[in-house]
């Protein structure tokens, strides 16, 4: 596994990128990358499900099925959110529709290709987001599956501040990353 970030981008370009290999030596097995405006609880998520280890699901000679697009997204089914079919797109989004995720069904028929099947995005759409994580079609359902946890119960939801309500959303005004105290700029070789 290898986890890149590329500081001073702007906000609508790719900062991060998450990258699994079968060995050091082999091509990718899966990649997703988050743009520079990805709000910090969603990265810090996607952080904690990569350090505790989980083991993949991943299955790089397996086509991407139904199971897993079901158990990638089951967290917004069960959340309520509007599941639309629009050619070879797959969609869920929120049910005030600030934020939803896309499923390419061609992408994932090209699965060895590493295209983007998977966009996870907030206002105002998928073509021009404020923030999106993209992913490729063998990234592990039990991955998405957290993100899409994460996005089905922090967006829109309100937490109460000690003398009034303020709403907390992740589609915009969350901080970009979390913070960083390594010293090192991350390499970009192998």
């Amino acid at each position: 596994m290898r986890i890149e970030r590329v500081h001073e981008t702007p906000a609508h370009e790719t900062a991060w990128a998450v990258a699994a290999y079968e060995t050091l030596v082999s091509d990718r097995m899966w990649v997703l990358n988050a743009t520079g405006a990805t709000p910090a609880p969603v990265l810090q998520n996607l952080l904690i499900h990569l350090a505790d280890g989980h083991s993949w699901d991943t299955v790089i000679s397996a086509p991407v099925d139904e199971k897993m697009v079901t158990a990638a997204t089951q967290p917004l089914s069960d959340a309520g959110w509007k599941h639309t079919v629009d050619g070879r797109w797959v969609r869920w989004t929120s049910p005030d529709g600030d934020a939803g995720v896309q499923f390419d069904a061609f992408a994932a028929q090209h699965a060895s290709h590493n295209l983007a099947t998977w966009t996870i995005w907030a206002d105002p759409g998928p073509d021009r987001p404020t923030w999106a994580i993209t992913a490729s079609p063998h990234t592990p359902s039990s991955l998405l599956a957290d993100l899409s946890e994460t996005l089905a119960h922090e967006t829109g939801t309100r937490q109460a501040q000690p003398g009034r309500e303020h709403r907390t959303r992740l589609a915009a005004g969350a901080p970009a990353a979390p913070a960083v105290t390594a010293g090192r700029p991350a390499s970009r070789s192998r």
